[in-house]
């Protein structure tokens, strides 16, 4: 099978660069809904009182992690020190910063959970791209299918495959 890796370089920049808009377009409502879901589920109203401090952090968590998804995809395959959903995990400390300054308790996680992810007391970690949206999700089998295929044609070309 032929490879094409001037075509290859191009659909995964493509790929990665849709998945890194992605990301950015739906941090911020993630934050807020994330805030909301905590929140009324531990007193109701107060959802809409933590609105404008959820906003605020949904914003502080485009500012923080778009960057860091998008020039971690920036990076050659080979390079990237770990996968873009790591990333946009570290968005939980946004709406847990709201969350506890308000008051509201940590919930109960299982045990992987609680081993996988200690500092996200309200269990918010997302477990897939899907968690943020269905365009993100598809955004990231497009990126990681990119991966896949640029990844195979390279160790093919290497005699590795």
């Amino acid at each position: 099978m032929a490879s094409d890796p001037e075509g290859d370089a191009a659909l995964m920049a493509e790929a990665a660069a849709d998945l890194a808009d992605a990301v950015e377009r739906t941090l911020a409502a993630w934050v807020e809904r994330s805030v909301r879901l905590i929140a009324e589920a531990w007193e109701p109203g107060l959802g809409d009182r933590l609105d404008e401090d959820a906003r605020e952090a949904g914003a502080a968590a485009v500012a923080d992690v778009a960057p860091r998804v998008r020039a971690l995809l920036e990076l050659d395959v080979d390079s990237q020190p770990t996968g873009p959903l790591a990333v946009v995990r570290t968005v939980v400390v946004h709406p847990t910063r709201v969350l506890a300054g308000a008051g509201v308790p940590p919930v109960e996680r299982d045990e992987f959970a609680e081993r996988a992810f200690p500092d996200d007391v309200y269990d918010l970690t997302p477990g897939s791209f899907r968690d943020l949206g269905e365009n993100v999700h598809e955004a990231g089998l497009r990126w990681g299918a990119a991966k896949a295929h640029m990844t195979l044609a390279r160790r093919r070309a290497e005699g590795l495959r």
